[in-house]
């Protein structure tokens, strides 16, 4: 059964291989003075936007055309991109919400409107063909995000769409063996980066009702792993590469990273007009790369990533070993660990708890905080933890790494500092980022949740997903909309901040929300 997906995966492949041709030089257009221009020419509102068009026409072409007449004096750029561009995207969410369904109604009828794929090959397309159905987040996300999907199959799961969740596997399980990880999202502007490695979590959740899909999804689970670890290989002395950041003689954890110097093409006038104060090119390349590496994080942006307090433009998350980025590869080894010992292979299952069980003793060592009671990211240049707590620090807990006394001393603070009447807020800091106060999203309510009620903390658990909960269909009746993120301070008000605005759809809220509804009526059904 492996080798026949495998070889639905290859075939796959070289059908978008033989397709696009042209596709395969896509990331130079966004060295092109065309498309430099129209991002700095607010066009667009959104610099998403430009990027999502389809040319009519191989880009060298473009460029050719456009250099030779943008100088006239009757030259109109918007006309231009009109002529030579077409927005062939999936289109955005257009509905009408029946307000006489209930909030968990609207989310069994939004999986229909949020599901797209199998993808036709386009042309020059900056998208990513997909050969398996799948769900995107929705408003200006018309692509798989890989995080997000995480949540959004738990979702899934709990609606007892079990083939729609496992199709999503298949395409992540495409995407490692086609480009040899799973990009931050389908579209090529994105290959520069990954996210969070959830894919792991993705094969556990569906395998909670077939266990051999954990063996079937080894492959692509070591894969993945190899990238993560930069080729590292047994007895290698690790050195600071990529993902990988050597801790002296102790071993090494990992850091988000990105690998591009320049301005994200998705997000160009903004990238380049932060990095417009700074003089040196050295500098500007090196804020490109920590703004590229916070998207990896998922958390773009956050005053968790600054190097000077209420400072954007210090973003150095290159330098922090993240508390979750280190907890989902600790699941990730463990997992692989599940898998070989089904595969027979005693002797690599070993090797990966090993891993795991290293892993697990630098995470205690070096993102425990003792004085703060509280897990926190380390800052591997400056040697020390950082000053921002987040939520992040739910992670050791969700993976059941912390210790009872741990999982005590974060549950007195989350329930101090970040337990707000609409739920647990992101960080403390209200920096105007959108992956700060007073925002709350979906996948750490979850993480957090799942956290406590891991040490026994159900009343805890309970009124955090029953405030959560009450805010979504608060939004949901004035609204008539599933919000990416909501303002859990001010329950008058939605949510903000950030380089675009606030997006319906939305593919973690209504898995989050079908989870905690799932998870409630079965803790109310013990109680019985």
């Amino acid at each position: 059964m492996r080798s026949f997906t495998t070889a639905i995966f290859a075939l796959f492949a070289l059908i978008i291989s033989c397709k696009q041709q042209e596709t395969v030089q896509a990331d130079n257009f966004y060295e092109t003075q065309l498309f430099k221009d129209v991002q700095l020419s607010g066009l667009y509102k959104d610099s998403k936007t430009f990027v999502d068009l389809v040319p009519k026409k191989h880009f060298l072409e473009l460029e050719q055309e456009y250099l030779g007449i943008k100088d006239a004096a009757d030259f109109d750029l918007s006309q231009f991109v009109g002529s030579n561009f077409e927005d062939q995207s999936m289109k955005a969410l257009e509905f009408e919400t029946d307000t006489t369904k209930t909030m968990y109604e609207h989310i069994s009828l939004m999986w229909d409107k949020l599901t797209r794929g199998p993808d036709q090959v386009v042309p020059n397309s900056s998208r990513i063909a997909l050969p398996y159905k799948y769900v995107v987040p929705g408003g200006r996300f018309q692509e798989i995000y890989y995080w997000d999907s995480y949540f959004t199959l738990e979702g899934l799961l709990a609606a007892n769409q079990d083939e729609l969740a496992k199709s999503m596997v298949d395409n992540f399980g495409f995407l490692i063996d086609s480009i040899g990880f799973i990009p931050n999202g389908t579209r090529n502007y994105y290959k520069t980066r990954s996210q969070p490695p959830f894919f792991a979590l993705m094969v556990g959740a569906v395998s909670r009702k077939d266990s051999s899909l954990v063996s079937k999804y080894l492959p692509q689970l070591q894969k993945e792993y190899q990238f993560w670890m930069g080729g590292l290989k047994e007895g290698d002395s690790p050195e600071l590469k990529r993902h990988v950041v050597p801790l002296g003689n102790k071993g090494y954890l990992n850091r988000y990273w990105d690998t591009g110097i320049t301005p994200r093409p998705e997000a160009y006038k903004e990238d380049l007009h932060l990095a417009s104060a700074l003089s040196h090119v050295g500098e500007k390349q090196a804020l490109y790369k920590d703004l590229r590496t916070a998207a990896a994080s998922g958390w773009d942006f956050s005053s968790r990533w600054y190097g000077v307090k209420g400072d954007f433009s210090t973003t150095e998350t290159s330098k922090i070993l993240p508390v979750d980025l280190n907890c989902l590869l600790y699941y990730m080894e463990n997992l692989m660990a599940r898998g070989a010992r089904m595969e027979g292979d005693s002797e690599l299952a070993k090797s990966y708890m090993d891993k795991a069980g290293a892993r697990k003793n630098l995470i205690q060592e070096f993102l425990w905080d003792s004085e703060e009671g509280f897990y926190m990211d380390y800052n591997f240049s400056k040697s020390q933890n950082t000053p921002n707590r987040t939520l992040a620090a739910m992670f050791p807990l969700y993976f059941q790494i912390a210790t009872k006394e741990q999982a005590a001393q974060v549950k007195d603070v989350i329930l101090e500092q970040f337990l707000k009447d609409g739920g647990l807020v992101t960080t403390l800091e209200h920096s105007g980022q959108q992956w700060d106060a007073p925002n709350g999203w979906a996948p750490l309510q979850w993480i957090g949740v799942k956290g406590l009620l891991n040490y026994g903390y159900k009343d805890e658990a309970v009124d955090i997903m029953k405030r959560w909960l009450a805010l979504n269909e608060k939004v949901y009746k004035n609204t008539g909309k599933m919000m990416e993120k909501y303002n859990v301070e001010d329950l008058s008000l939605l949510s903000g901040g950030g380089e675009y605005e606030t997006q319906d759809g939305f593919g973690w809220t209504n898995g989050v929300a079908l989870g905690f509804k799932q998870i409630l009526a079965q803790l109310d059904t013990e109680v019985k």
